[in-house]
């Protein structure tokens, strides 16, 4: 069960996170739409799980691996942000997130 401080501290990560995303989307992404569907920050606040939904999902596992080799670039353009808000910036490691594919799955075989 998330505290309300890990509620507040996921949501602001989010939005920052989805914000460098938006600006440095072409060189992250490699012109696929990514999107941050959930962040999981530890109790203590110092560990951030993000998730990702990449659009369209073909290459999804090399653009995960591009983004998390940046990742320590994105922890520092996420510091700059929000070092005002948080202590400690937490360290961030992306996933991807198969929810929608998994939704679109079960709608397949149900039709069928």
């Amino acid at each position: 069960m998330e505290s309300t401080r890990q509620k507040k501290v996921s949501r602001l990560i989010q939005k920052e996170t989805a914000d460098i995303f938006l600006k440095r989307g072409a060189e992250l992404a490699h012109g696929k739409m990514v999107s941050i569907t959930k962040v999981r920050v530890s109790p203590d606040l110092s560990f951030a799980k993000i998730y990702l939904s990449i659009y369209p999902s073909t290459g999804q596992v090399e653009i995960l691996k591009s983004i998390n080799d940046h990742s320590p670039k994105i922890r520092f353009e996420m510091g700059q942000k929000v070092g005002k808000q948080l202590r400690i910036v937490p360290e961030i490691v992306f996933f991807i997130d198969d929810s929608l594919d998994y939704i679109d799955k079960i709608d397949r075989l149900l039709k069928s």
